[in-house]
């Protein structure tokens, strides 16, 4: 019974495939008609690695061997890759503590939780309390100072002494990572979490939900109802609530030793693992001199499945996030340019190759793994063209370009050919949290299409009827226009690094460094993906595929590490940081700046 479902669903594909390429040019009711399978609740909001996600990626398949393109991966249009797509709790999580004689066992979900990215051990040990677990010689506190943590498990509150504070410089050390992180640094076995009385009187437990983030390795990480943490200390003599206010008051620590109160931790985080694919096909080209450089015309097909980390909607009752504009539009999109230059592709110079990326909602993981495993030089690779929610044009026709100071030969390209009278607003540097990033880092010259943000984005009323029709061919049509533009130049274009600015306003952090993350890296360290032009980083000598390990003192074993230690510092300060580069450990000194 099995094989026959998936014989009929096959079967079912392939005829929807057939259906909706029988006009060779961009037509709306083709890109309807992709439109409203892909962003169909058949597909569950093709979550990266769920069979929603692969039903999509089969459909892109047979709409390229339908429009004549050839599979790109050698031999395949699959390229199969692996990578954490949620988490969930192991059966081998509890939670005891003891005091006054008493011992309460804890119950998951009902009186503890496990927190997301805590690490799986199992420990036994005495208790301190140690404030809200903040350590800053910038703002002269350190709940830890005077206090021996070795073998303790520390309890520490949420939020910050400053609590009635809109803006605060304890903001930035207020996230419940960088407190573990301070806790683990000083010695402590683990860290229970407690909600003080203060923002609200709420005692609500933290979301078990994955932050795309690394675990804390062997460090367990629960949160404990306040009523259970506040009948403990009162058992030697504290009372919580009076504790918060004098911290809150003085903004000074109060810390101390537990010696009659123990707790005992287990904790069981899974990774969930998964497979998934990236989809390409391409065009050869024509001209014997040039068809061996590419041009990438990409769109990511995946979204955020039921809800995943990044949803906006904040219902009780989970809903299927059809992801109609974000990014069923783009993979429309490509299709049907897809299908227009297959059918013109006798006047095609250079190959150009057609990407469906998966896992973009996960950290741009799908063409992180693609131009690090791509089947031919990627160095062949002219131009990237992305994208990635192109639905939504307005009535003033406003489309943003980001990229467009990639290459010296964007601006003047793209004005030339806007024909449809696009109101083109431009941004020069390659970055912006899509695709398009992967390929900037390779220094490959890129144009990401966006018609902009709504109120639907991420949410579950991102639907296909939403969809302005009329407005996305007229960027599809645009995008065609200018690959051939790209293709009909007797030179590739010139990559230029744009340096990328330092980031204004607030933000948890107050000194700009200038490095730019791998997506996808799950190794120990921070490894760097690029370094921005003419930033710190770049100027102290560092480069993409370095691994920072230590910043200033700081050891640095994750990405959240390396922002923990930047909250240290200050513009205009010398820091050394050690990397590893091909496995040589490297010393370097940064001298900051401000955002």
């Amino acid at each position: 019974m099995k094989k026959l479902f998936l014989f009929l669903l096959a079967f079912a594909i392939v005829s929807i495939a057939q259906d909706t390429s029988t006009n060779p040019d961009i037509t709306i009711d083709e890109l309807r008609a992709h439109l409203k399978y892909l962003a169909s609740d058949e597909l569950e909001g093709r979550l990266a690695g769920s069979e929603g996600g692969k039903l999509a990626a089969e459909y892109i398949k047979q709409q390229f061997e339908s429009a004549g393109l050839l599979p790109f991966y050698d031999g395949s249009f699959f390229q199969n890759f692996e990578f954490v797509q949620n988490i969930e709790l192991g059966g081998n999580n509890s939670a005891s503590i003891s005091f006054s004689e008493n011992k309460l066992e804890l119950r998951i979900d009902e009186n503890f939780t496990v927190a997301p990215f805590s690490g799986n051990n199992t420990i036994e040990a005495k208790l301190a309390f140690t404030g809200y677990g903040i350590s800053s010689s910038k703002l002269e506190y350190d709940d830890f100072a005077g206090l021996d943590l070795t073998g303790r498990i520390a309890i520490i509150m949420r939020y910050n002494p400053d609590n009635d504070s809109a803006m605060s410089e304890f903001d930035r050390f207020s996230s419940l990572r960088v407190k573990a992180s301070a806790a683990r640094d000083a010695g402590a076995l683990g860290v229970i979490f407690v909600n003080g009385y203060k923002p609200n009187e709420d005692d609500d437990l933290i979301e078990f939900k994955y932050d795309r983030g690394p675990a804390m390795n062997d460090f367990p990480i629960i949160h404990v109802r306040r009523t259970i943490i506040d009948d403990l200390l009162k058992s030697e003599g504290y009372d919580l609530n009076e504790l918060q206010k004098q911290i809150d008051e003085t903004k000074k620590p109060n810390s101390f030793l537990l010696n009659n109160s123990t707790a005992s931790i287990s904790t069981d985080v899974k990774e969930i693992i998964v497979n998934g694919d990236n989809v390409a096909g391409y065009l050869e080209g024509n001209d014997p001199n040039l068809k061996d450089e590419y041009i990438v015309i990409g769109a990511h097909f995946d979204h955020l499945g039921w809800g995943v980390d990044g949803s906006m909607y904040r219902g009780d009752e989970p809903m299927i996030h059809n992801g109609a504009d974000d990014n069923a539009s783009g993979t429309s999109g490509l299709l049907e340019i897809a299908e227009k230059l297959a059918a013109n592709k006798e006047n095609l110079k250079r190959s150009i190759v057609f990407m469906g990326f998966n896992a973009e909602e996960l950290g741009l993981l799908g063409s992180a793994h693609t131009v690090n495993n791509f089947p031919v030089d990627l160095q062949n690779t002219v131009a990237m063209l992305n994208m990635d929610m192109i639905g939504r044009l307005s009535d003033d026709k406003a489309l943003t370009i980001i990229g467009t100071g990639t290459s010296s030969v964007w601006k003047d390209m793209l004005e030339t050919n806007n024909t449809m009278e696009f109101q083109l607003k431009f941004n020069d540097d390659g970055w912006g949290g899509s695709d398009h990033q992967s390929f900037t880092l390779k220094e490959i010259p890129v144009l990401f299409f966006f018609t902009g943000i709504h109120e639907d984005y991420h949410k579950p009323s991102d639907d296909w009827d939403k969809i302005n029709l009329e407005g996305q061919k007229k960027v599809a049509d645009y995008v065609y226009t200018v690959t051939t533009k790209i293709d009909e130049l007797d030179e590739r274009p010139d990559f230029i690094k744009v340096e990328r600015t330092a980031p204004k306003g607030g933000g948890a952090t107050k000194v700009y460094v200038g490095t730019i993350p791998e997506f996808g890296w799950n190794g120990e360290g921070f490894k760097l993906g690029g370094v921005s032009e003419g930033g710190p980083a770049q100027k102290a000598g560092l480069q993409g595929g370095d691994i920072m390990i230590q910043f200033g003192e700081k050891k640095v074993v994750n990405i959240y590490d390396f922002m923990y230690a930047m909250n240290e510092h200050k513009p205009g300060d010398i820091v050394k940081v050690i990397v590893l580069r091909n496995d040589e450990e490297m010393e370097f000194d940064i001298t900051l700046e401000g955002k």
